[in-house]
């Protein structure tokens, strides 16, 4: 069957959990991969989701075309979804700058010759969208987000692309070893004697079966063009009682102390523990939710509580030795996490 819907960075984890979406709606999908695809349909049918109108196609968003074969079998795409990234810290500019800049225009630019397009969805972040890059004081990767961002919407209005961006908050979910995870990691091992930020401070987390289907439905709404959606969970507590929520169900205790970033940002790396590219993350700011959870609201679309999405992220930490090693058999409630904490 030829695709109706191209998904960039579909090995990733929002982009494999997006594919497995689409899919379990009965779309066509082409999955941008840079191998064979093998890996990604062996996790698809380990999450029960069978794949026969999966197509696998060989792609590079750092080149002008995406590095697609014309005749690759993808005239009839109408909905792209670029869910292409490098999250990483500690990245050279030039490194963060080809996948999160460059490769972002290379998709607007690929969708900008689809005959039929009817919408690309842009995968941003809710501390990127909108902002100016300040490159002395951020890191490369945020850097390379927020400008990023910003090309997308100026080419998706020189071009006049339907565009949608997605600004989500730390994704929560199965498979998710990176951002908050070391967070929890340090937590379980005890390795968190102090919390960085303090009082006040706002990580906001939303689980990854949401954001899939959010971004799955936004096509199929004409209103849902031109438009930014950060999509977070409003309820996620405030850092300091996070830490705790995780700690009880871990059977560890929380820190007792914490350091406001100002003095973290000022004491050497050797003593905190703490990347500095990870410091303007740990804000107090809040973010304008009304318009996603509006669309939410209109597709039938429930966050699950956020205390058990994170209890159940952090048994999959636990169990998949946070992506370091051999799973194990039990989960964070099993190992003398308190009763009840599911």
């Amino acid at each position: 069957m030829t695709p109706d819907s191209l998904v960039l960075g579909a090995t990733g984890f929002v982009g494999r959990s997006l594919v497995a979406e689409l899919l379990r709606q009965g779309r066509t999908v082409a999955a941008a991969v840079r191998g064979s695809g093998d890996r990604l349909t062996a996790w698809l049918a380990g999450q029960g989701v069978e794949s026969s109108r999966l197509t696998a196609v060989t792609c590079d968003v750092t080149v002008p075309g995406l590095g697609l074969r014309e005749n690759a079998g993808l005239e009839a795409v109408r909905d792209v979804y670029n869910a292409a990234g490098r999250f990483a810290f500690g990245l050279t500019v030039q490194e963060a700058r080809s996948v999160n800049v460059t490769g972002a225009l290379n998709a607007a630019d690929w969708a900008a010759t689809r005959p039929g397009l009817r919408r690309l969805v842009h995968v941003s972040g809710y501390r990127v969208s909108g902002g100016s890059p300040d490159h002395r004081r951020e890191g490369p990767y945020e850097a390379s987000k927020k400008e990023g961002d910003a090309a997308v919407r100026a080419r998706a209005a020189e071009l006049g692309l339907p565009l949608s961006v997605v600004n989500p908050a730390t994704v929560i979910g199965p498979g998710q070893f990176i951002g908050l995870a070391s967070l929890v990691r340090d937590l379980r091992h005890r390795r968190l004697p102090v919390l960085p930020g303090g009082p006040g401070v706002f990580v906001p987390v939303v689980d990854i079966g949401y954001l899939a289907r959010f971004m799955a439905a936004l096509p199929e709404h004409p209103e849902t063009a031109g438009r930014a959606y950060w999509v977070l969970d409003d309820e996620t507590p405030e850092l300091p009682e996070l830490v705790a929520l995780l700690a009880a169900h871990l059977g560890v205790p929380a820190p007792r102390w914490s350091v406001p970033v100002g003095l973290v940002r000022r004491l050497p790396r050797a003593l905190t523990g703490v990347d500095p590219e990870t410091l303007s993350f740990l804000s107090k700011d809040r973010y304008d939710t009304a318009p996603a959870l509006a669309f939410a609201e209109r597709i039938g679309l429930r966050m699950p509580p956020v205390g058990q999405a994170l209890r159940r992220w952090a048994d999959d930490l636990v169990a998949a030795r946070f992506g370091e090693g051999p799973a194990e058999r039990e989960t964070a409630a099993g190992r003398g996490a308190p009763r009840g904490t599911r």
